[in-house]
């Protein structure tokens, strides 16, 4: 189909689309009204909508009840992961994910939302190499920049090796549970040497939309990290789900 043959609204929202990407409209701006809109297109009210309504599909636009309609912020963060920066972010004691966010300017905050001990999931207990219905322990946890959500956050840890230690208490833990794991005075005192990751892209269900606040259309993405130790045991795995609206995944991989 080339450009002439596209309907009136899809025109629009081609244009629109172009304007928001290139900058041209900023994050935050306020667009013109439906009547000034259908005016500037020579176009009715109902096309001005469809187009807008497709490019709120699309995650690039929001309504606000009594405003108008936006530009959507994206306050996107690039999550750089290699082995020297883990151990870089470790020593000072300063999660990944807040020393990524603090670095490019941004407000990262961190809120436990539950710890508890509960039988390990199918997909979990595969990945920790236990029976499925072996006890973890579970720290659920929501990610915040600029104060929106970002990612939500469940860290299972077998229960076996855990329990009695910080990470069954519902609190923050200095520097993330790898600090705690790999402390030589500490309880577990082994060496991370491995992350394995598996990411799933699917649409998200209606509590990740309603706790990230997903605009409709965005998918998510899911990511399994499985961390191994040099003693050969599975000492975590994080179920992460992102909404692929506001991240950049880097993965820098070193072959010998």
């Amino acid at each position: 189909m080339t450009d002439k043959d596209l309907p009136p609204y899809r025109k629009i929202a081609d244009e629109l689309r172009v304007r928001i990407l290139s900058g041209t409209l900023h994050a935050g701006e306020k667009l013109k009204s439906e009547n000034e809109l259908k005016d500037q297109y020579d176009t009715t009210r109902v096309t001005v909508r469809k187009a807008l309504a497709l490019l709120k599909a699309e995650g690039l636009l929001i309504s606000e009840q009594g405003r108008g309609v936006f530009v959507r912020p994206r306050p996107n963060v690039q999550m750089l992961t290699t082995g020297a920066n883990f151990r870089e972010r470790r020593a000072t004691g300063v999660s990944n994910f807040n020393a990524e966010a603090a670095a490019q300017g941004l407000r990262p905050e961190q809120r436990i939302l539950s710890v508890e001990t509960v039988p390990a999931p199918a997909e979990v207990a595969s990945r920790l190499d236990v029976a499925e219905g072996t006890q973890v322990i579970v720290r659920r946890r929501a990610f915040f920049v600029n104060g929106e959500p970002m990612q939500l956050v469940d860290g299972y840890y077998p229960a076996a090796l855990f329990d009695g230690t910080a990470v069954a208490e519902p609190r923050r833990i200095r520097g993330g549970v790898s600090r705690l794991i790999e402390d030589p005075e500490g309880p577990i005192r082994q060496r991370i040497t491995q992350f394995v990751e598996d990411l799933e892209i699917r649409m998200p269900s209606p509590v990740e939309i309603d706790s990230l606040k997903i605009p409709p259309g965005v998918p998510l993405a899911r990511v399994f990290r499985t961390a191994h130790t040099s003693a050969g045991q599975t000492v975590e795995v994080l179920d992460s789900r992102v909404p692929c609206d506001r991240h950049v995944f880097r993965y820098v991989i070193d072959v010998p």
